[in-house]
């Protein structure tokens, strides 16, 4: 016997033969792998840290700069990959967790929309233009009110859908344990970086061509909606069905709204019909001739 069990004979020993038996929680997660991907979002010791850092990092008063200076503390190769992420969405990954979560940012999203509100407001003057273009009776004339209807309508989505939004989350969140919650920011930064899409679909409706631009407006639709769904379904999938379901449909809802209502007011407004104009005649009569 060796002098370890005579110290102490009471000892308990254990057989390497003898099964391990697996807890039923481990098991449960073993039947369950794409929930693993989740445990970072769900307030893991891991996240916890990352809050950690993320507060150390922005210790400074609100009112300072340096306090906002955070927020667009992110490098180039950053950006691109989540810009890249948002346009090839990865099936099944999530787009907080992959790009968002270590370093959530506002430049992207800012220079983003900005950068929309231009393309869109640029191009429909164009599309106008190019629709017109080669009737007598028509005088290109930009349309600068434009650039402030987009950017209304750009920024107050970005900024005000993230807002209720979260205050949703929050609030079930409180109502149902264990799910998966996101910062104001990271929601912020979703929304910003999913509109990257559409600034090359703006583009392209320059095109006067209605079916070639449905088609763009629902390719692009398809590729920015399905980084919504995959990044806020683990936030409602362990809430109730119903009101998981509505608040995915609400979250597409409102995104087709965008693209559609873009689409429909910047290059499918209707044509003016110009007045003919009146040529008088050497004779004393009028004549009005008719525009092509």
């Amino acid at each position: 016997m060796s002098p370890v069990f005579r110290a102490n004979p009471d000892a308990t020993t254990i057989s390497i033969d003898e099964p391990v038996e697996i807890p039923k929680n481990q098991h449960g997660r073993l039947q369950e792998p794409g929930r693993e991907e989740d445990d970072e979002l769900l307030g893991t010791d891991d996240s916890d840290k990352t809050e950690l850092l993320a507060g150390q990092k922005k210790s400074a008063p609100f009112w300072t700069f340096e306090y906002y200076q955070t927020f667009f503390d992110v490098d180039t190769y950053q950006v691109l990959d989540r810009i890249k992420g948002s346009v090839f969405p990865v099936p099944g990954k999530n787009f907080v967790r992959l790009y968002i979560r270590s370093n959530p940012d506002l430049y992207g999203p800012f220079w983003i929309c900005a950068t929309l509100v231009f393309t869109i407001a640029v191009s429909g003057n164009l599309s106008n233009f190019f629709i017109h273009l080669g009737k007598p009776t028509y005088h290109y004339v930009p349309e600068f009110r434009k650039v402030s209807i987009a950017a209304t309508t750009i920024y107050a989505y970005a900024w005000l859908v993230p807002l209720a939004l979260w205050g949703f989350l929050m609030w079930r969140n409180s109502k149902v344990m264990n799910i998966v919650s996101y910062s104001f920011l990271e929601i912020v930064c979703v929304y910003g970086y999913s509109l990257f899409i559409y600034i090359p679909t703006a583009i392209l409706w320059i095109i006067p061509e209605k079916v070639v631009r449905w088609v763009l407006v629902m390719f692009s639709l398809c590729l920015s909606g399905s980084v919504l769904v995959m990044t806020f379904w683990p936030a409602v999938r362990d809430d109730n069905r119903r009101i998981a379901l509505a608040t995915l449909g609400t979250i597409v809802l409102l995104h087709a709204l965008l693209a559609v209502g873009c689409l429909a007011y910047f290059f499918d407004a209707p044509e003016l019909d110009f007045p003919a104009p009146i040529i008088p005649a050497h004779n004393g009569t009028t004549v009005i001739t008719k525009s092509q």
